[in-house]
This record gives structure tokens, C-alpha cells and sequence, in this order.
């Protein structure tokens, strides 16, 4: 059973939004947004979640860790690829129900598909049917780093 949380209880709008108590607000599933950017580039690297326990690593550790919704686990960034992000910063919105991690991401990339950003391509205005590649070209080959 999960420990309790760490993290400030949530009284009232004016504490959430207007003091210095970091109180995050995670969904149903006890899960919390969270949007990696990069903090040379500023660019989106990945969207992943939090739960509580990896919200509480990530800030014991400096490197994101991550809840994986689809292994159903935690998932430290970078512990198979190597491929880590040290935490710079993160911050929350004026709610506190999602989260943006700027991290200095080590390795040749964050996305499993070998690139540096999941958020490589783009939807083309007036086609909302269509995307465009805004990197095409992998970072590295996922093959090899995750043994597929």
C-alpha cells in the first residue's frame, strides 16, 4: 500500500492558487500530467504522468521519474537507454493538476521511436487529417538501445 502522500493537502482555491504550499492535484487514476521540455531549447520533449511516488522520486533523485501507463510501473527516465533527464525545474499550473518538468536531457534523445522529441511531427492547418514531420531523421536506433 502506498504511502501517504507527501505533498501539501488541498484546503482551498486561495491556498492552491495563491501560497507557496505545492499541493498537486492527480486525476481518478491518481495520476498527474506532466510535460518534459528541454531547458536549452525550450522545446516539448514528452508527455507522460505522475503518481505520487514518482513525483516523490524524481524530486529525491534530480532525474524525472515517470508513472508508465501502459507497463503499469514506475519508469525512471533513462534507466534502459541511458538516454536520463536531470531536472532543472518544474513547475505547476495555477491549479496544481499538471505539471512541466524542464530537464537537461542526457543522451541522444527522449522519444522510443529514436528521435530527440516525441513531438516530431505537426498537424498542417486546414488539413486535420494530416501530419508533417518537423524531425525526420532518428537520434539514435531504438533497436539497438532497447533490444527489440
Amino acid at each position: 500500500m502506498p504511502s501517504a502522500s507527501p505533498f501539501s493537502e488541498r484546503k482551498d482555491k486561495s491556498q492552491i492558487e495563491e501560497s507557496a504550499d505545492f499541493a498537486p492535484k492527480f486525476d481518478a487514476d491518481g495520476l498527474i500530467p506532466t510535460m518534459a521540455i528541454d531547458a536549452t531549447t525550450k522545446e516539448p520533449l514528452m508527455l507522460a504522468y505522475m503518481n505520487v511516488e514518482s513525483l516523490k522520486l524524481t524530486l529525491e533523485l534530480g532525474e524525472a521519474v515517470y508513472w508508465s501507463r501502459s507497463r503499469s510501473e514506475i519508469w525512471h527516465k533513462g534507466k534502459t537507454s541511458g538516454h536520463i533527464q536531470k531536472v532543472v525545474e518544474i513547475r505547476t499550473d495555477c491549479d496544481q493538476d499538471a505539471l512541466v518538468v524542464v530537464v537537461e536531457q542526457i543522451g541522444a534523445g527522449a522519444c522510443h521511436t529514436g528521435r530527440n522529441s516525441c513531438f516530431y511531427r505537426k498537424v498542417i492547418p486546414g488539413s486535420p487529417a494530416a501530419l508533417e514531420f518537423t524531425q525526420s531523421d532518428l537520434s539514435f536506433d531504438p533497436d539497438a538501445v532497447y533490444k527489440k
